[in-house]
């Protein structure tokens, strides 16, 4: 694991997309989406429902192996308002399961505002943690070191003339969003305008391969 310096703080992109943070003994995610796909059936296209439970496995896993004390959702972790309720019995298990092992705080999204269930954590708008500031969209003119998601940034090179798409953490001085974690999200190149427009310039996408931090820098 390779550390970046962010905001005075070293942070630590993981492969599996979150955000280990050691000097906390926290845990960065963003983009959970969970119950995408049962909302997707609910409009007529059937896909696998077995979503959030691979995403909920992937993170107890990784809360395990890291062994932290906090964990912070950055926003649209259900993907829409009623996610909670629709998670199977075993997934709500798993999920209560691990909001009640560690300080879990979920920020709010444009998918799930407040007033919804989460099966336990804490709720919030956004969060000031260690000077940096903790929220689901990057806000421009934010001149604080700012962490955020809802992007869902994907890098996509050739490699020996085949297109590879790698999710990736995208990074200026000010500003780091996170790739989506969860199991069924798509992702926004980032390149694209909007992403661009968030982070401001010059910017890199950050891709944790084994031992290496592989960057590359996003045309201006």
């Amino acid at each position: 694991m390779v550390p970046v310096s962010f905001g005075g703080q070293l942070l630590t992109p993981l492969s599996q997309g979150a955000l280990y943070w050691a000097a906390r003994q926290a845990l960065l995610v963003a983009d959970l989406h969970l119950e995408k796909a049962s909302w997707f059936a609910r409009g007529g296209q059937m896909l696998p429902p077995y979503d959030s439970l691979a995403t909920l496995a992937d993170l107890a896993a990784l809360v395990r192996d890291t062994a932290v004390r906090e964990v912070w959702c950055l926003g649209d972790s259900f993907h829409d308002p009623e996610g909670c309720s629709r998670l199977p019995e075993a997934a709500q298990d798993m999920l209560r399961a691990l909001t009640e092992a560690t300080r879990w705080t979920w920020i709010t999204g444009n998918h799930d505002p407040h007033g919804v269930d989460r099966c336990g954590g804490d709720v919030v708008d956004e969060a000031v943690v260690g000077g940096l500031v903790l929220r689901h969209e990057a806000k421009a003119g934010e001149t604080r070191p700012e962490l955020s998601g809802h992007y869902h940034p994907k890098l996509r090179i050739r490699v020996r003339g085949k297109l590879v798409s790698r999710r990736c953490f995208v990074a200026t001085g000010a500003k780091l969003i996170l790739p989506a974690f969860g199991a069924l999200t798509g992702g926004l190149d980032a390149t694209h305008p909007e992403i661009v427009r968030a982070v401001g310039r010059p910017a890199h996408a950050l891709i944790p391969v084994e031992d290496r931090l592989l960057r590359f820098p996003l045309a201006a």
